[in-house]
């Protein structure tokens, strides 16, 4: 779901994230279609996968903090007369160690998805380049090679056949009750698309994979309701529809279809992205969390960091801090699974079903 540049480099380019969704004003958009939180969706989605981690590792330190001193206000005290850090602490050396291990396996099974024979690899590629003479048809182009301007193209292409397609049937003229009815129904039909497919364009214009902002333009783009309009305008108006009027509805199905496997095929190679950026990260963050684990284990007793500051022992603070940052690798983990969960959710089906309280 995050491969954004904070995970493929150090450089943070969520900066504007709280704010990004806000342009899209549609109700095709995945925060209206979902009802979500604005905030809670920030958080899931948007929110730098970095700040996440970091955030969460801030929590468990205050929370060991303020669960020490409220029930256990001497842990110096503990630390004498037992060890509880040794045994803290030696358990998180063999969670870290066993975690880094799981992230090395991660990163193989997404690898394994790359390689192959050359006669699988071969298939690969004329079945890559079929499907994109096919866009090209529909286009009236050849399909761009980067992600963004690919789903623009189908995008651009679906807004034309729209906007073709009502121009047809309201320059038809005709009072009658099937012919209001018709050009009720494909100026609808019309005015949502181009407007929808709008709102993503303008999202998707200097959008770059490896950020997630590709994939977030992507999803507001709600194609399933769409393409059960075109299949009720054919079945309700067939009669009073052109030959012609009936091949613009038919492409027009066609590119909304095609915008869903397109929209997988970018969201695959996000998550594979991802995942692989994500075991990366866990990596890094294992070292430094093994050596503050060894430390405490070697260094820290009850004597080591002796005083109070505004009531709490300084052991309690370093202890705390030190178990917060031996979670740092799973802090990672869950912020980067939960977007990728979450945009899963989000497009369980392909085509026109769609899994949520809808008019349509």
């Amino acid at each position: 779901m995050s491969g954004d540049p904070e995970v493929t480099s150090s450089t943070d380019d969520d900066d504007d994230a709280g704010d990004a969704d806000s342009d899209a004003d549609t109700a095709d958009t995945m925060r209206e279609r979902a009802g979500e939180n604005r905030v809670k969706l920030w958080l899931l989605l948007r929110a730098n996968r970095l700040v996440v981690a970091g955030v969460l590792t801030l929590a468990v330190f205050v929370a060991f903090v303020v669960v020490a001193v409220a029930f256990s206000p001497s842990l110096a005290g503990k630390v004498g007369s037992s060890d509880p850090i040794e045994t803290l602490f030696a358990s998180m050396i063999t969670v870290i160690v066993t975690g880094a291990t799981l992230v090395v396996t991660i990163g193989q099974v997404v690898l394994t998805q790359e390689t192959g024979p050359l006669g699988e690899q071969q298939e690969r590629m004329d079945g890559t380049l079929g499907v994109r003479d096919s866009m090209s048809e529909l286009i009236g182009s050849p399909t761009p090679t980067d992600p963004a301007a690919f789903l623009d193209a189908i995008l651009g292409a679906t807004s034309r056949r729209a906007e073709e397609l009502r121009k047809s049937v309201c320059k038809r003229g005709g009072d009658g009750p099937d012919e209001t009815a018709l050009r009720e129904d494909v100026d609808d039909l019309a005015e949502g698309v181009i407007e929808n497919a709008d709102t993503v364009r303008d999202q998707l214009d200097g959008a770059e994979f490896g950020s997630f902002d590709v994939v977030f333009a992507a999803l507001n783009f709600d194609y399933s309701p769409k393409i059960g309009r075109t299949e009720r305008i054919a079945a309700d108006h067939d009669a009073a529809l052109s030959d012609d009027e009936r091949d613009l509805l038919g492409e027009l199905k066609e590119l909304l279809s095609l915008f869903g496997p397109a929209r997988e095929h970018v969201k695959t190679l996000y998550f594979q992205w991802s995942l692989i950026d994500l075991s990366r990260q866990i990596l890094y963050a294992a070292v430094p969390a093994l050596v503050v684990a060894g430390l405490m284990l070697a260094v820290v007793d009850a004597g080591t960091f002796p005083g109070r500051t505004l009531g709490v022992d300084h052991v309690t603070l370093v202890v705390g801090a030190a178990f917060a940052v031996t979670l740092l690798p799973f802090s990672l983990f869950v912020s980067y699974v939960l977007r990728i969960l979450t945009i899963a959710k989000r497009t369980l089906a392909i085509g026109p079903l769609v899994l949520r309280d809808s008019d349509e």
